[in-house]
């Protein structure tokens, strides 16, 4: 892809190196963090604690910060303006230039986006990308690197952990930057489907489903994200962005991440019914369509076989 001289978007919040406690009073909900000494129920007595203080600001007056011995030997941060300060030269610019992609990306998304619902006569709401490490609160659920890339319908988010690109390229050999474009594009297509009022019928309809018809239902639902998604590269085609092999990382990664791969690579069998995204195949000819229609009209896949 070549993005060079491409606008940021101003929509990514990026919390890469926070603690997910540190998003209390944000908005985003709030999760405890594990781990801690639970006084009063086995932990240590309030005379320990007030001796361990007492140690504590002896030893701060004599120049030695505990905290600080203790973070680095443990390999973790005490607090968050610890994270930008520990890390390289290297792997901060790493850092910046995986932000301004993803910047990039979204802000292609909107611009694209924007354009369609205007001709449908609708305004298109930009949706907010939080870009995290680790664990994060979001109104959906905490996202963590065992729920991958995902779009929460309540808070209008799409929660990414970057790891999730290098698991992507080393894992699954699924690498590419217009690989790793269609899985934010996917995800923003949810947000579309969120708009046009796709999710909400879903969501409620789940409900009255068995396990099965809604995994079915499921799939219909992701296969129109990639849809969604093959849209956005037509446009970015027609607006000269994509290269020579970037089709060719998206069909790759479209592939890679299909339910009966992923099961063939970590069972050794598949299992159709608890398929919840749809099978290779099938991602690869829905991101196929929407790439060589660029219209949403061709992503019905709520009717007849898909």
């Amino acid at each position: 892809m070549d993005l060079n001289g491409r606008r940021e978007s101003d929509n990514v919040e990026d919390v890469r190196g926070q603690s997910s406690n540190e998003s209390f009073g944000r908005g985003g909900g709030f999760s405890f963090p594990s781990g801690g000494i639970p006084i009063g129920r086995g932990g240590f007595s309030l005379k320990t604690i007030i001796i361990f203080a007492i140690i504590y600001f002896v030893l701060k007056m004599m120049g030695i910060d505990v905290l600080q011995i203790l973070s680095q030997q443990q390999g973790g941060n005490y607090n968050s303006s610890s994270y930008s300060q520990s890390q390289s030269p290297s792997s901060q610019a790493s850092s910046d230039s995986m932000k301004k992609f993803v910047s990039q990306v979204l802000a292609d998304t909107e611009d694209t986006w924007t354009g369609i619902f205007e001709s449908m006569g609708k305004t298109y709401e930009r949706p907010k990308l939080v870009m995290y490490s680790g664990q994060w609160p979001s109104a959906c659920g905490e996202a963590n690197a065992a729920v991958g890339p995902f779009y929460c319908p309540t808070d209008h988010k799409v929660y990414l952990d970057t790891d999730f690109f290098r698991e992507m390229q080393q894992k699954f050999s699924a690498g590419g930057d217009f690989a790793d474009a269609y899985v934010i594009a996917h995800e923003v297509g949810h947000h579309v489907q969120n708009l046009l009022g796709i999710l909400p019928k879903f969501n409620a309809a789940r409900a009255r489903m068995t396990e099965t018809q809604a995994n079915a239902m499921s799939v219909r639902v992701e296969l129109q994200a990639d849809c969604f998604a093959g849209i956005w590269g037509k446009f970015t085609q027609q607006k000269g962005i994509l290269q020579s092999g970037d089709l060719e990382e998206a069909l790759n990664a479209a592939h890679q991440i299909g339910d009966d791969a992923l099961q063939q690579q970590s069972r050794g069998y598949v299992v159709p019914d608890s398929f919840t995204h749809g099978t290779s195949e099938q991602r690869m000819k829905w991101f196929k369509r929407g790439f060589d229609t660029g219209k949403i009209s061709a992503c019905d896949t709520f009717s007849g076989a898909i």
